[in-house]
């Protein structure tokens, strides 16, 4: 019995430094994104690369002077990787949760839909295709915005111009 509580003891502790590890991590991923998906932070990468360039009469333009710069960007690549990983991963568990509420308010909305980046590949695939039958039906019914069908709505829609 004593065996069992210090047992659950330690793997609450763990779970307790996981929690923090996560929670620490996610705070650190936030706050890095915001300040360098910023604009003073290409502002300063892009410096770093002027003064890097005009450094490398001096040093001969040497294989160091290209390790230097190679080294670096490999290294924040990777780190950046993780950090806007992290903040995709969250933005997107944000708005799927907020789509399977609206999903769940609506009246003789599909609850079956919530949920659905769990499915397999062919059942979504299988969805799509639903989708696709409906969407056809619909047109067919004149039932789409304009009483237009698809590809007379891509054919009237205003064409923009180039710069």
């Amino acid at each position: 019995m004593e065996t069992q509580k210090e047992k659950l003891k330690q793997q609450e502790q763990s779970r307790d430094f996981f929690c923090v590890v996560s929670d620490a991590f996610r705070l650190f991923a936030r706050r890095s994104s915001m300040v360098l998906g910023s604009a003073w932070a290409f502002g300063i990468a892009i410096l770093i690369i002027v003064i890097w360039g005009l450094t490398g009469p001096a040093f001969r333009y040497s294989n160091t002077w290209q390790l230097i710069i190679n080294t670096g960007t490999t290294i924040v690549t990777f780190l950046m990787v993780f950090l806007i990983q992290n903040t995709q991963n969250r933005d997107a568990k944000a708005a799927h949760l907020k789509l399977d509420e609206i999903i769940r308010a609506l009246k003789g909305a599909r609850n079956e839909l919530i949920d659905l980046e769990k499915l397999a590949d062919e059942d979504l695939t299988t969805l799509e295709k639903q989708f696709e039958r409906v969407r056809k039906k619909a047109e067919q019914n004149g039932n789409n915005p304009g009483g237009m069908r698809r590809a007379d709505r891509t054919q009237s829609a205003p064409k923009s111009k180039g710069i």
